[in-house]
């Protein structure tokens, strides 16, 4: 089944981690699982005070714009009324249509009661400033306080233009705010009332803006308040210069056919919420809040859990930092422990690590590597054992092949001269095989060693007259320590059959035995005709079996029974000579 790759940056990223120490690993994984939720905590947390604070924000503002409404409602509704009483009132309409060409002083009873129905409509109602009625009819005089005449000046104003479809409804309009006149609503009513299909007269009242701008005046300081008509056009606000300016020039959004509703607009180059609400003659009351206005105490509230956010994490990465050292300093005391024991040192001390998985594991380990090093030193018992009777069998071909050579040289003295030497060689002979042989064992002192040495080479010397000529520098306190039996013997006898280059020069062998602070150290030097560079790195490396068994063989045993720091080092120079040198340690056994 073909294996699914990762993508490029989530495999480099895969890869990376994995690389890390298990300290790192540990670390990164800690914060990651506790710092990502402390985040996203005060995220949300963020986020949930800002969206309650919005809903409680709303829910006000839809209170305030309800209350506003119901006040306005309240208000206007006993304006009407008001225009109603007048409105219906026959005498009234019936004084306005009278011809008073006929009788000119009749109208001023006419004045009479029109001044006594305005002055009470003022005196009872200190919101109204003033109360007029324009007429068309040219008969009755104007006296320019409660009775007006429609003229130009009437015709251009905003209320005038409000009537022309009214049906005699109430219609307000505004002022425009002035330096010198402070703004006004005009609530104006046509007369028309049993008429002929046509006013007998307008009705105005002048009400002061600032009258209906006090039912919002208390909510209108965090938050914008405005009341616009049914067109949109603003009827009062706290600034009088945006008196009947259009609403969407300064709220971009749309005012849904809902009576009441809520949009998100720019406002003053700020997010903020609107919030409007309808009353029953299409006006629109407009709540408009910045939301910085009210996020800002959500935003330093979440300041304020973030910087705790940020004690905690700081606190919380040392805390995890001391807690991933803890347990990865134990993993890696047993990684080096692991080691040793990889390198094949079993002698190793583990300190208690505690009751947890980690220390059970040292536990398990630590036993473990006992029972690993018994095993060991059986098996390497076994394998001793299995060595020397390989040694045994290696012995057994060296000796009959040397006494092979011996007897032959022998036979070939007796036969020539017929020599009392006979006896020497045999004689020396006899005692090589007594101490070589040693009951079996295979360690025998070095001073053993060294007769052993001496024998072979008498042997050697009856049978190279006058070619062989041995140097002895020996250190008479090594003579007590032992080493391997047959250690010297198979590298004077690699001498003898490979050094000699000229018959007629012979050969020059020294022995030589000393020792350092340390080891023991046996040497074997001719001044024979010595290796080439390329037989010397065969023999080395054990590859070229230059003597038979000898070199390998000593090389073996050594390592057997001194371990394998210890052995035999050849140096050798073609056409100077060669030394074999052997080193032991001086702490081995000694007689």
């Amino acid at each position: 089944m073909k294996q699914r790759r990762l993508p490029w940056p989530l495999g480099l990223v895969a890869k990376t981690f994995l690389n890390l120490n298990l300290n790192r690993k540990l670390f990164a994984v800690f914060c990651i699982v506790s710092i990502l939720p402390l985040l996203f905590f005060v995220k949300y947390s963020y986020d949930t005070t800002k969206q309650e604070l919005t809903t409680q924000i709303y829910a006000n503002m839809i209170a305030t714009t309800d209350q506003i409404n119901t006040n306005l409602e309240t208000k206007l509704d006993s304006y009407s009324q008001i225009s109603a009483s007048i409105y219906l009132d026959n005498t009234l309409r019936l004084l306005l249509i009278k011809d008073y060409s006929e009788d000119e002083t009749e109208y001023l009873d006419s004045y009479m009661y029109f001044n006594n129905v305005m002055k009470n409509v003022l005196a009872t109602n200190p919101d109204i400033r003033a109360a007029s009625i324009y007429i068309s009819n040219t008969t009755f005089p104007a006296d320019s306080v409660y009775i007006k005449r429609i003229d130009a000046a009437a015709k251009a104003t905003n209320w005038y233009a409000s009537i022309a479809n009214s049906h005699g409804n109430v219609t307000y309009s505004v002022s425009a705010n002035t330096d010198t006149t402070e703004p006004v609503f005009t609530l104006a009513r046509l007369l028309n009332n049993n008429s002929l299909n046509f006013p007998y007269g307008i009705l105005t009242f002048e009400i002061a803006e600032a009258d209906i701008y006090r039912l919002m005046e208390k909510e209108d300081k965090q938050k914008d308040i405005y009341i616009v008509n049914e067109n949109g056009n603003i009827l009062s606000n706290r600034n009088k210069t945006l008196l009947n300016q259009n609403i969407n020039t300064l709220i971009s959004g749309t005012f849904r056919e809902n009576q009441s509703g809520s949009f998100d607009s720019m406002y003053n180059g700020e997010k903020s919420l609107v919030v409007y609400n309808t009353i029953k003659n299409g006006w629109k009351t407009i709540s408009v809040i910045p939301y910085k206005s009210f996020i800002s105490n959500a935003q330093k509230a979440s300041k304020r859990v973030l910087l705790m956010a940020l004690s905690s994490i700081a606190i919380s990465v040392v805390l995890i930092y001391i807690t991933s050292r803890f347990f990865t300093k134990r993993i890696e005391s047993l990684l080096q422990v692991i080691r040793r024991v990889e390198r094949e040192d079993f002698n190793v001390n583990m300190t208690f690590m505690g009751h947890d998985e980690i220390g059970q594991l040292s536990f398990a380990f630590h036993k473990m590597t006992g029972r690993l090093k018994e095993l060991i030193n059986e098996v390497y018992k076994k394998e001793i054992a299995k060595k020397e009777a390989e040694m045994n069998m290696l012995q057994a071909q060296i000796n009959p092949h040397f006494l092979y050579n011996t007897l032959a040289s022998i036979s070939s003295l007796a036969i020539k001269h017929g020599d009392n030497r006979i006896n020497e060689m045999v004689s020396h002979l006899a005692k090589f095989y007594r101490i070589s042989l040693n009951k079996g064992k295979m360690i025998l002192p070095i001073s053993e060693e060294i007769k052993l040495t001496k024998y072979y080479i008498a042997i050697q010397q009856h049978r190279f007259e006058g070619l062989l000529r041995l140097h002895y520098d020996i250190d008479d306190s090594v003579l007590v320590y032992q080493t391997v039996k047959l250690a010297l013997q198979p590298f004077v006898e690699n001498a003898i059959n490979h050094a000699v280059w000229d018959d007629e020069v012979g050969l020059n062998i020294i022995i030589k035995v000393y020792r350092d602070d340390y080891d023991i150290y046996l040497e074997v030097i001719d001044d024979g005709m010595g290796m080439r560079a390329e037989t010397l790195e065969r023999a080395l490396n054990k590859t070229d079996n230059i003597s038979g068994y000898g070199i390998t063989n000593v090389d073996q045993r050594i390592k057997l029974a001194f371990g394998d720091e210890y052995g035999v080092m050849l140096y050798s120079k073609f056409g100077i000579g060669t030394k074999a040198q052997i080193r032991i340690p001086l702490h081995g056994i000694h007689s």
